[in-house]
């Protein structure tokens, strides 16, 4: 059986894990010191070699990513971290922040001097106010030690770092919409190319990442890339917080290798809540296409959760049992993305509102068989026709839960209205 690989949570027991003491009595920034003292190309090698891959859900190679970055172009190179969470299910980065704040802050000085930026910006959701003081307080205690600033450790490298809250739109997780939100313009996705390796922040070459990533390079530098790359599988190296909420005995973060099965994360959560058998659930948040329990044993790491219909994500794995109404949860995730469509792309502005319309319609039985066929053609309308992954992720559960509950849809229309009692689904249900 897999274990569990505690990095990045190892210390979260402890009181003062959120503290600049706490933090190095662990051997917090000594990944730093030894990363002012090699070649910055030498650090973006290290973490090809490493295999990580963007924690933010696409999976895109990190490594990579950096070294797309235009040359030459006499404008400054800027690092922003993607900290804007919001997704429904998706509950890993806030909890990092809360708890290690520094092993980010940490990450964000390597991954800078790597890349040759002296400007790095935390982009961070506006709700959660208690992590942003957190943040704050890790960042001005970086300052005081001299890991921010001019001259880091007498290195001659120079990082500013700045915090920035957001106004609390999801669209705001989207690369480009978050680079035009902090130039203080309406959060709208860019149309790409160019990508903003090549003109981003201020028209600067510019490195977006997820939390978890840029968290994850202290560890790289300081144990090496063969190290990361022994723990995975050949295509998706590494460890990764799998999130498990939900109809769950114990919910939490856990840590472990990429490839690890829901059967193995569900027995060291205690399974499923006593009395009650899975019923479907989300491998990767709300946006990505739900499973049941007949893949149960897919390796959670990029390349199977793919082959098996669906996407890795975020690894917020949403755990339902039987007594969930598929249509009812379908509907919540769908009036979410209807409400946190930017509007600046009609398939998406349109799709979501009319999916939105029918879902409820749906749940109260209302409507025909035909109406689960115009919802597909909705979605498919959709799929690949908006500018952003927004459009994507809100077809997903639609395309799935028919796929896989076809009958619980026409139920709803024999019923006369949802079959399910909702109070059973909630944690004091029966």
């Amino acid at each position: 059986m897999t274990t569990l690989t505690p990095v990045l949570t190892r210390h979260w027991d402890q009181a003062d894990s959120f503290t600049r003491a706490g933090y190095e009595r662990e051997g917090g920034y000594s990944s730093l010191r030894k990363a002012l003292t090699m070649e910055p190309s030498a650090i973006v090698d290290a973490v090809k070699d490493s295999g990580l891959r963007g924690r933010g859900g696409a999976g895109f190679p990190t490594g990579m990513k950096w070294g797309f970055l235009a040359q030459g172009t006499g404008k400054p190179t800027y690092l922003v971290v993607n900290a804007d969470e919001s997704e429904p299910g998706t509950c890993k980065d806030i909890p990092l922040m809360l708890a290690n704040p520094h092993v980010l802050v940490e990450g964000v000085i390597i991954s800078s001097f790597a890349i040759g930026a002296h400007q790095a910006f935390i982009y961070v959701r506006g709700e959660v106010l208690h992590v942003i003081r957190r943040l704050q307080q890790a960042v001005a205690e970086a300052y005081e030690a001299g890991y921010l600033g001019t001259d880091i450790l007498g290195s001659g490298f120079d990082l500013e770092l700045v915090v920035h809250a957001g106004a609390g739109a999801y669209i705001c997780g989207e690369e480009t919409a978050l680079l035009d939100s902090l130039e203080g313009f309406r959060g709208q996705p860019r149309l790409k190319p160019p990508f903003p390796a090549v003109a981003g922040l201020y028209g600067g070459p510019t490195v977006v990442n997820n939390v978890e990533s840029i968290a994850s390079v202290p560890s790289i530098v300081g144990k090496g890339a063969d190290w990361f790359a022994s723990m995975g599988t050949e295509k998706s190296k590494g460890f990764g917080i799998f999130s498990l909420s939900g109809h769950v005995t114990r919910p939490g973060q856990y840590e472990a290798p990429l490839g690890i099965t829901l059967r193995e994360l569900l027995e060291m959560a205690g399974g499923i809540r006593e009395g009650h058998e899975l019923k479907f659930w989300t491998p990767g948040g709300s946006s990505t296409p739900i499973f049941t329990a007949e893949h149960l044993d897919v390796p959670l790491d990029f390349e199977s959760v793919g082959a098996a219909g669906s996407m890795l994500g975020t690894r917020a794995l949403q755990i339902f049992d039987e007594t969930t109404c598929v249509v009812r949860a379908v509907s919540r995730w769908t009036d979410f993305y209807a409400h946190e469509s930017c509007g600046k792309c009609t398939p998406c502005r349109e799709g979501t509102y009319w999916l939105k319309q029918m879902l409820k319609r749906l749940d109260a039985g209302q409507g025909t068989e035909e109406d689960l066929s115009t919802m597909n053609d909705i979605a498919d309308n959709i799929l690949g026709r908006s500018f952003c992954a927004l459009g994507d992720g809100a077809t997903s559960p639609i395309h799935s839960s028919i796929k896989y509950f076809r009958e619980e849809y026409l139920a709803h229309f024999t019923h006369g209205g949802c079959p399910f009692d909702p109070a059973k689904s909630t944690k004091w249900g029966a």
